[in-house]
């Protein structure tokens, strides 16, 4: 599995909340800030963040349109189930570790993986 450095995930946060895919210059503005007083990056920077997304598989390229417009290749949900995943499958105790996270959670969401659980 890819790791997000802290740009990607930037971009990726705002790819992940748009229902509609997004160019780079509409990603420049985004992380800008609606005053201005957010990440000023060059498009170009965006665009090389924008590549190498696409080359992890996190985002899919409209070729379409000009400029084209980017959008994530799978959702949030999806990226953060792979890491946990991930993370358990360097475990050399998978039930250990998956008790210790069992036993972190409210009971809110004790109550949602038991409703998952009976469901499977």
């Amino acid at each position: 599995m890819n790791s997000l450095g802290e740009l990607e995930r930037s971009v990726m946060d705002l790819l992940w909340a748009s229902a509609e895919g997004l160019s780079a210059y509409d990603l420049q503005a985004e992380l800008a800030g609606p005053d201005g007083t957010g990440r000023e990056l060059a498009a170009t920077t965006i665009l090389t963040v924008l590549s190498r997304l696409e080359k992890k598989n996190f985002v899919v390229r409209e070729r379409d349109l000009r400029p084209h417009r980017y959008r994530a290749a799978s959702g949030r949900e999806s990226h953060m189930a792979d890491l946990m995943h991930e993370v358990l499958g360097g475990a050399n105790d998978r039930t250990a570790v998956l008790e210790r996270f069992v036993g972190q959670v409210s009971n809110e969401e004790a109550e949602t993986l038991r409703r998952i659980l009976a469901g499977r």
